[in-house]
C-alpha cells in the first residue's frame, strides 16, 4: 500500500495539528502450545513463548513510526485465553500465571499484555470459576495485566451467573486497590459477543481461532473527523457522513501501512486495523466534540444516539473501502473519563448512564471507563453489566462494559486514574434495588435471531 504526495501531507497536517496517531501495535501470540499439568512448567513455557516472539516489537514499531514520522502510542501483547490454555493444570495458580504475564510484559517492555480472560457466555467449567475468583489479587499484583470476560453472545443468551459473579470482582478488584481510586477496574472489561482480534485494551485476547503470531493496528483519530467537519459550512447530515467517511478511509490506509510495515519487519503475519475513533483526555480529541460539531449543544442532548449512529456507520464505511482487512471493534469508543467532552457534559448533568446505555446500542463497544460510587452494590453493578449485554445480544454487537466503582468516593467527586485512561466526576446510579433479580441467576436465552446459520 502506497500513500500519493498528496495524502502524505494531509497525514503530516493530521499528526501535528490534530492529534491524529496509530494508538496501538498488538501482537496477538497463541499461547496453546505452552499447557501443561505443572504450574510452574506451564508459566515458563509462556514467559518463554511471549519474550521469544516479542522481543523485537517495540524496537521494530519504534522504527516505522520514526520510518513515517507516524506517533504510535502504545505496544501491546495479546494472548490465548489464559482460562482455556491452563485447563490441563492440576492446579493452576492463576495469580501466578498473571504475574509471570506481568514479566514478561516488562521484559520486553510492552505497555500491556491482554488475555487473562475467559469465555464463559454459555457456562462454567471448574477451571472457568477458579479462574475468574483469582481476578482481583492478580490485577492488584501487576501493572500491566488486562483481563476481560465474555459472559453473553448472540448464539448463546446471557450467563447470569457469571454476570451475577462479576458484579463482586469487580467490587473487590475496587478494594484491592482502592490506595489507587479503584484502578484494578480499569483494567478489567465485560463483555458480550467479543471480537477474537480486537488489538484494544483491556479487552485484548488473541482468539482461539486466530493464527499462531499475527500484529493487529488500532488506530485513532477523534480530533482529525472533528477538525474535518468544522471546516464544513452549514453542512446537512448526508454530506456530514460524505466528509467523515473520506477522513476514515485516510485514517485507515495510514493505519494499516504503518501495521503492514511493522509485520514485515517482524517476519509475522498482518491480521487486521481496527479503526476505531479512541479518544484521548486532550482537548480535541474527543468523541463527544464530534457529536457536537453535527449540532448538539452538548454530548446528551436528545439527538446524540441518532448523530452517533450516523458516526459509527460513516467510519466503518470508510473504513472498509480503504481495507479489506478491517477488524476488531471499529467504529466510536465512547469511554467517560477518556474523553474531555464527555466529562464536560456528564458535569453539567447533559449525559447520564442511562442515556450513554442507549449510545450503546449503536457505537462499537459500550460502557466504558465509568467511575461510579464505590458503595455501589454488586447486585446494582452486575445490572448494569446484564443492560449491556443485553443491548449487545439482542442487537447481534460488541458491547462491553468498564465500571468502576471508586472506593470512598460518592456521586459529584473526581477521580484522577492518569495518563490515557484520564478522570472525570463520579456517576450517579439508580438507587433501585437489581439484587433479587441477579439472585435468579442461570441463563437468558439466546433471542430468536441466533437461529441464523
Amino acid at each position: 500500500m502506497y500513500l500519493t504526495s498528496e495524502e502524505i501531507m494531509q497525514t503530516i497536517e493530521m499528526v501535528r495539528m490534530e492529534n491524529l496517531d496509530i494508538r496501538t501495535i498488538t501482537m496477538g501470540i497463541s499461547l496453546r502450545d505452552c499447557s501443561n499439568p505443572q504450574n510452574e512448567i506451564f508459566c515458563e513455557n509462556i514467559f518463554e513463548k511471549i519474550v521469544k516472539n516479542g522481543e523485537k516489537l517495540v524496537p521494530v514499531v519504534d522504527e516505522v513510526q520514526d520510518f513515517y514520522g507516524i506517533p504510535i502510542i502504545n505496544k501491546r501483547i495479546s494472548v490465548t485465553p489464559i482460562s482455556i490454555v491452563a485447563e490441563s493444570c492440576k492446579n493452576p495458580d492463576f495469580v501466578e500465571i498473571a504475574k509471570t504475564m506481568d514479566e514478561a510484559a516488562k521484559e520486553i517492555n510492552v505497555d500491556f499484555i491482554g488475555g487473562f480472560s475467559a469465555l464463559v457466555q454459555k457456562g462454567l467449567t471448574n477451571g472457568d470459576k477458579r479462574f475468574i475468583s483469582s481476578i482481583p489479587e492478580s490485577l492488584a499484583s501487576t501493572e500491566k495485566v488486562c483481563s476481560s470476560v465474555n459472559v453473553a453472545g448472540t448464539k448463546s443468551g446471557i450467563n447470569m451467573d457469571a454476570v451475577s459473579e462479576m458484579g463482586k470482582i469487580i467490587k473487590k478488584t475496587a478494594e484491592l486497590t482502592k490506595n489507587k481510586d479503584g484502578i484494578g477496574c480499569a483494567k478489567l472489561v465485560i463483555f458480550a459477543n467479543a471480537p477474537e482480534d480486537n488489538p484494544f485494551m483491556a479487552g485484548a485476547f488473541h482468539g482461539v481461532g486466530e493464527a499462531e503470531c499475527v500484529i493487529n493496528a488500532g488506530v485513532s483519530g477523534p480530533g482529525v473527523v472533528n477538525s474535518a467537519l468544522r471546516r464544513l459550512f452549514n453542512p446537512t447530515l448526508g454530506e456530514i457522513s460524505e466528509e467523515i467517511k473520506k477522513t476514515s478511509f485516510k485514517i485507515t490506509r495510514m493505519g494499516e501501512m504503518a501495521a503492514r510495515e511493522v509485520s514485515k519487519r517482524l517476519g509475522v503475519e498482518f491480521g487486521v486495523v481496527d479503526i476505531s475513533l479512541a479518544p484521548t483526555p486532550a482537548v480535541g480529541d474527543s468523541v463527544a466534540e464530534i457529536l457536537e460539531a453535527m449540532g448538539l449543544e452538548k454530548c446528551g442532548a436528545h439527538g446524540t444516539t441518532a448523530a452517533l449512529a450516523l458516526l459509527n456507520d460513516a467510519v466503518k464505511k470508510g473504513g472498509l473501502m480503504a481495507s479489506s482487512s478491517v477488524g476488531g471493534l471499529s467504529g466510536a469508543f465512547i469511554p467517560v473519563s477518556e474523553d474531555a467532552g464527555m466529562i464536560r457534559a456528564v458535569e453539567c448533568g447533559a449525559l447520564s448512564i442511562e442515556k450513554l446505555e442507549a449510545m450503546t446500542s449503536v457505537c462499537s463497544v459500550g460502557l466504558d471507563m465509568i467511575a461510579v460510587p464505590g458503595d455501589t452494590p454488586a447486585s446494582t453493578i452486575s445490572g448494569i453489566i446484564a443492560d449491556e449485554m443485553a443491548i449487545g445480544v439482542i442487537n447481534n454487537k460488541t458491547t462491553a462494559a468498564r465500571l468502576i466503582p471508586v472506593p470512598g468516593k460518592k456521586q459529584g467527586d473526581l477521580v484522577e486514574f492518569g495518563g490515557l485512561l484520564g478522570g472525570g466526576p463520579i456517576m450517579s446510579v439508580s438507587s433501585f434495588s437489581s439484587e433479587e433479580f441477579i439472585k435468579r441467576g442461570g441463563r437468558i436465552p439466546a433471542p430468536v435471531n441466533s437461529l441464523t446459520n
